[in-house]
């Protein structure tokens, strides 16, 4: 997926959770809940965004700290995908309303691994 595609549908997720988030009930539970999905789901784009700034596919081959950023993206999107199934297992939220931003982060999750398995291929190659 194009790099400017990509850096836009982390950020659409990130906005659609702050979004999101404004909807929840009021309580403890929901306030600490929902800052974990905060924080993991606008933690996404972040971590992407640092992960682009490789210069060229030398650099990208050559530094780990690429890897370990989409690795972190990964994770973060993984997260935000569990804080949203307790969301619903506990009964705070509906599980209508957060269904669509669970495909999407999904989806972000399996378009993460794709790179990340291909660049450790690389890197292999290269040593």
């Amino acid at each position: 997926m194009n790099e400017v595609i990509f850096k836009q549908r982390t950020k659409d997720l990130a906005l659609n959770i702050i979004k999101l988030i404004g909807k929840f009930p009021r309580g403890r539970v929901a306030y600490v809940i929902g800052r974990q999905l905060l924080r993991s789901a606008t933690s996404i784009g972040a971590n992407y965004r640092a992960a682009c700034r490789a210069k060229s596919i030398a650099d990208i081959i050559a530094n780990a700290d690429i890897i370990a950023k989409l690795s972190i993206v990964e994770e973060e999107a993984d997260e935000s995908i569990y804080w949203m199934e307790l969301l619903i297992e506990s009964g705070i939220i509906d599980k209508n309303l957060l269904q669509t931003v669970m495909a999407k982060t999904d989806e972000i999750t399996a378009m993460t691994v794709a790179p990340i398995k291909t660049l450790r291929k690389r890197k292999e190659r290269e040593c």
